[in-house]
């Protein structure tokens, strides 16, 4: 830190000692000005005189009043002020106790607003400049009344002036911190978006494979001891599910990796090319599954292409865990006008979860669609079973920055 810089820090640690020094160092000055008087006749010449005692009680008044400037401005100006009246009147020859004034003047204007610098100022300096001329010993066109108006003027004008300057960078400290307030919370609301990305995708995955992995174990406890072969293909698949949902995760977690981070191996976002793959797991696993796709040729925008293959997914995933051993699913994927429409109907008795019931797997698959400008209906269907319909723009509006309204 510079000198200039400690100097400033301690003045604004300590005003009441920077004020001390002031009223010290004016008092100086108007000492050392009471003792010279200018004589104006045929040249310009100075003279030393010895000011009076009421003078030297006055300048001295009006010093001490200037160390409590900031705690009272308008008292100590009204007290200077006084003062300096008093001297006008009385003081024969002059000494400058005005200059106590002035200083108060400057203090009131670079503490208030402009309206009440205006009032107090014209006020101080008609009161100032009247006294001088009309009661003092000197003629009332003397330059030393003239001086007096001119500089209480000077004083409220640079008080202003000082004010306007503080209140000018206020407001520009002010703007950036609330720009950078503004950038913080941008960036919180993103990486919360991103957090609730992740843990949807997350929610997927682990509840779409440790159903798998429940229910094959399942078969395998139960099939054992009388029939090792099937139990043996009931454990090969829960391996493999579990495979897929370690690299599924690995993929995942991958994308909360730095930049400078180690690259870690990672997979494509999963989208309907894999819906195969995926029926085909379910059906492993026990479940009869009808699958009707009337898209052929659509190409989907990433976005749209994972929430469908994940709506899909975590609708299968409630079917195996809700609708019963015997349940049938049917999953439909058709192109209708700009839209894609999935639809998972299933004839189970179970009871799907609910939005209030405390699963995630609905509000996560109402979550994604709201994302992405959709919309999704679920509820149980006439007759028994659930339904699970979505409809997802193939142009996504989200992506392509069009305005929803």
């Amino acid at each position: 830190m510079s000198t200039l810089a400690r100097a400033r820090h301690q003045a604004k640690a300590h005003p009441l000692a920077l004020d001390a020094v002031l009223a010290l160092a004016v008092l100086v000055c108007m000492v050392a000005g009471s003792f010279v008087e200018p004589r104006h006749r045929d040249s310009v010449s100075w003279v030393l005189r010895t000011p009076d005692p009421l003078s030297l009680v006055l300048m001295t008044l009006g010093a001490a009043a200037l160390v409590f400037r900031r705690r009272a401005p308008m008292t100590v100006l009204a007290l200077t002020g006084t003062l300096s009246v008093i001297e006008s009147v009385t003081g024969d020859p002059r000494t400058p106790v005005a200059m106590s004034a002035v200083i108060a003047l400057y203090t009131v204007a670079s503490t208030t607003d402009r309206p009440t610098t205006w009032r107090v100022g014209l006020l101080t300096m008609t009161v100032l400049t009247g006294a001088a001329m009309a009661a003092g010993p000197l003629p009332w066109y003397a330059q030393e009344n003239l001086g007096i108006f001119a500089w209480t003027g000077i004083g409220a004008t640079a008080g202003d002036a000082v004010r306007s300057r503080r209140a000018f960078v206020q407001a520009i400290r002010e703007r950036a911190e609330k720009a950078e307030r503004t950038r913080e919370e941008e960036a919180r609301r993103r990486v919360a978006e991103e957090r609730l990305r992740i843990a949807r995708d997350l929610h997927d995955v682990v509840a779409h494979h440790i159903a798998l992995v429940n229910v094959q174990a399942g078969v395998a406890a139960h099939v054992m001891d009388k029939r090792p072969d099937q139990a043996k293909e009931a454990l090969a698949h829960v391996r493999e599910a579990s495979r897929s949902a370690l690299n599924e995760l690995r993929a995942t977690v991958g994308l909360l990796r730095q930049s400078g981070d180690p690259e870690a191996p990672t997979e494509p976002a999963p989208g309907l090319d894999r819906l195969d793959e995926l029926t085909g797991t379910f059906r492993s696993a026990g479940l009869h599954i009808e699958v009707a796709r009337a898209d052929q040729g659509t190409s989907l925008p990433a976005a749209v292409d994972l929430a469908a293959y994940r709506i899909i997914q975590e609708a299968l995933t409630n079917v195996q865990k809700h609708a019963g051993p015997q349940a049938k699913a049917e999953v439909s994927v058709v192109r209708v006008g700009p839209n894609i429409e999935i639809t998972v109907l299933d004839d189970g008795s179970g009871e799907h979860e609910t939005q209030d019931g405390g699963g995630h797997g609905l509000l996560g698959m109402r979550e994604r669609v709201t994302a992405l400008r959709g919309t999704l209906t679920t509820g149980p269907r006439y007759g028994g079973g659930f339904r699970v319909h979505a409809i997802l723009p193939v142009k996504n509006r989200t992506s392509t920055g069009e305005d929803p309204a």
